[in-house]
């Protein structure tokens, strides 16, 4: 995901977090954003993927974050990398504090988590200026969508006029270039055009 700002809104709660999640289950495989209150970089992003990984106290940090989109049309556009750091927080499973670059710290909040099968997320940030709905298909039902889309409203009081759908258009090419896997994006859900 992309850089934030700081500004804050004091009218409203704080956000809530999930209580529950599974970090070596969150942070395996791939997350394609499909909606998002974009960051400035992320205003015209498409294809948009984010991979964790557990770095098992090999570093500082807890978790490496890859996160990689097209700037524009999904196949053409320029590819971009933001790699980021990430540091779960003690005895709060759905926060953690994401670092684009040395020595901001950023909140990262799972606010809505498939904890059942991991297939969906969302996450925000506390002004609620930010946020990202992402799956692990670069398709997502849109009930599903739908609801989560709700939850942002209803449950977390987000004022969504500025959420976007991130376009997810892959091809063979495009997939094998940014080492999706076909389990990830599964042929029928490739371009046909």
């Amino acid at each position: 995901m992309g850089n934030f700002t700081s500004s804050s809104s004091t009218a409203l709660p704080p956000l809530k977090t999930v209580t529950s999640c599974n970090v070596d289950r969150f942070a395996t495989g791939a997350w394609f954003v499909i909606g998002n209150i974009p960051t400035y970089p992320e205003r015209h992003a498409s294809n948009a993927v984010e991979r964790y990984a557990l770095t098992q106290g090999k570093k500082s940090n807890d978790i490496d974050i890859d996160f990689q989109y097209n700037d524009g049309d999904p196949i053409t556009g320029k590819l971009k990398s933001l790699p980021q750091k990430g540091w779960l927080v003690k005895d709060k499973p759905g926060e953690w504090r994401v670092s684009p670059f040395w020595p901001l710290k950023l909140p990262y909040l799972i606010l809505e988590l498939d904890t059942d099968h991991y297939n969906y997320c969302v996450i925000g940030y506390p002004n609620r200026n930010y946020a990202w709905i992402m799956g692990r298909k670069p398709v997502m039902d849109g009930k599903i969508y739908d609801s989560l889309v709700e939850k942002l409203v209803k449950d977390h009081q987000y004022d969504v006029s500025k959420l976007r759908k991130v376009p997810q258009k892959w091809t063979a090419e495009e997939r094998s270039k940014r080492e999706v896997s076909v389990d990830e994006c599964p042929d029928e859900m490739l371009a046909t055009d």
